[in-house]
């Protein structure tokens, strides 16, 4: 194990992932001790691991790479993750990953586990019965977090408005407990910073810019402003979807020294992937 940094080790560190950022944009980042603890999502009130556990990875027309694993090691994947602290997991229509987690996740407290999903818009018209649908294919009377996917274009806020008030009432009702965008335009990222409807943002960022809206010294400043106008703020694309995964380490630490990112998902694809992320987490804290 790496000696433990400190906290001018740190931010030279971060500085020399690739990176031009002031220090003031890294900081010793979320106060945990492990990848797995337990962090707030913003004013959400949601408690999840640091690092939740994505199945979308190249997921596209309702599969993934993790869902051609197969349901048997799909799961084994997931009670791997359960057992080793994780209880953040990530899923999306066009993922077609709901019914995979089911099975996985069946036996466990559903208290015990955070879900987030997405509703892929451009398909799903009515976001009550999309909704339904959800409920029904995670077997369960609630999901934590439920988010609008891919946004990219500047017209959202009045477009998507019929969705996003039907997601606020399944919010009054408990159906949901916080709603945001799944973002994938900086110009999206800058609107939601003063969009109250937006209780999570899920940004991709990484040290280099790869899978990303923009430069990573153009991002962090917008997640900082969002972080602080209390929305909660998911890093996505840590790894760039594999591109960097020779960089894991560097990504890691760049990203653990961001205070503005609560928490992070990472696509997995086998237990090995999940320990080995843990263990150099362990290493970067």
């Amino acid at each position: 194990m790496s000696p433990k940094l400190t906290r001018r080790q740190f931010i030279a560190g971060s500085l020399a992932a690739g990176a031009t950022l002031s220090a003031g944009d890294l900081l010793a980042g979320p106060r945990i001790k492990s990848l797995a603890d337990r962090v707030e999502l913003g004013k959400t009130g949601i408690k999840a691991s640091y690092l939740g556990f994505g199945t979308g990875t190249v997921g596209w027309n309702k599969q993934s790479n993790q869902t051609k694993l197969g349901t048997v090691e799909f799961a084994r994947m997931i009670r791997h993750a359960f057992d080793q602290g994780i209880n953040y997991f990530d899923c999306a229509d066009i993922y077609g990953t709901h019914p995979y987690l089911r099975a996985s996740l069946t036996g466990i407290p559903r208290e015990q586990y955070v879900l987030e999903s997405k509703i892929w818009f451009r398909t799903s018209k009515e976001a009550q019965e999309t909704l339904d649908r959800f409920l029904r294919e995670l077997n369960t009377d609630y999901i934590d977090v439920l988010l609008l996917h891919c946004v990219t274009e500047g017209n959202w806020q009045t477009d998507l408005r019929p969705m996003m008030d039907a997601m606020e009432e399944a919010k009054q009702k408990k159906r949901i407990r916080a709603h945001g965008i799944s973002m994938h335009s900086l110009e999206v990222m800058k609107q939601a910073v003063e969009d109250p409807w937006v209780d999570l943002a899920l940004c991709r960022i990484n040290p280099v810019g790869e899978k990303m809206d923009a430069k990573p010294e153009e991002v962090v400043p917008v997640l900082k402003k969002l972080h602080d106008a209390g929305k909660a703020v998911t890093g996505i694309k840590i790894l760039g979807e594999g591109k960097i995964a020779d960089q894991r380490e560097k990504s890691l630490r760049f990203v653990l020294g961001l205070d503005c990112v609560d928490a992070i998902v990472i696509g997995f694809e086998s237990k090995a992937q999940v320990d080995d992320i843990l263990r150099l987490g362990k290493q970067a804290l």
